[in-house]
């Protein structure tokens, strides 16, 4: 397959939708199975964005396995390499999906499955920017994480003692950067869909477009 930026690849990082397991924050506004439906709605918007205009090689890093169907279907239906997260916490996880990416291209993005807020655009100006030199890219997003993240080496230093899924992950991740002196371009800010008040207006979203 032909891509604009071959030598960066995309990784998405997704959890098997297993009710009860995923988006359980929109419980009990939702029943578990709704709120697994509504992770398969977001990773297939995910997957569509990330592979429709073949920017760069795609590749989904699953949780807990690669053989629940909904990633072997995927692979097909997006033509993308399938990849099996490894390490105990998020931040082992995504350092040593950097590790293995970073092996095999000189530029990674990584990025979740439950932003609604991110365009292709956003994808190519981070692409650029790791391309133009850049040591880090970032996306920032309102609950004060972030949803993407792009290297060009490995950093070890930016997933360690890291307190995820607060509002606290993006400040520390910046301090990190100012650590290590690293050079990095940040993305317009972005919103990711966690809480009830989000799915409705990831639901506004959808009826504007």
């Amino acid at each position: 397959m032909t891509y604009k930026y071959p030598d960066t690849v995309l990784m998405v990082f997704c959890k098997a939708p297993v009710p009860g397991q995923v988006k359980t924050r929109l419980t009990p506004a939702l029943t578990a199975e709704q709120a697994a439906d509504v992770h398969v709605q977001l990773t297939k918007r995910a997957l569509k964005l990330a592979t429709q205009s073949r920017l760069c090689p795609v590749q989904l890093w699953c949780a807990p396995s690669i053989d629940h169907g909904f990633f072997t279907a995927s692979a097909t239906a997006y033509r993308l390499e399938l990849k099996q997260q490894q390490g105990t916490g998020l931040g082992e996880r995504m350092h040593l999906a950097f590790e293995s990416a970073l092996a095999a291209y000189p530029h990674a993005l990584l990025m979740g499955c439950d932003c609604p807020s991110l365009t292709e655009s956003d994808l190519e100006e981070a692409i650029k920017a790791l391309r133009e030199d850049q040591d880090l890219v970032l996306a920032p997003a309102e609950d004060g994480g972030y949803v993407l993240i792009g290297l060009n080496r490995p950093c070890p230093e930016l997933f360690t003692g890291m307190i995820w899924g607060t509002s606290k992950v993006l400040a520390q991740t910046r301090a990190h950067i100012d650590q290590l002196q690293l050079r990095h371009y940040e993305l317009r800010e972005q919103w990711d869909l966690d809480t009830v008040r989000d799915l409705d207006r990831y639901r506004a979203l959808l009826l504007i477009n």
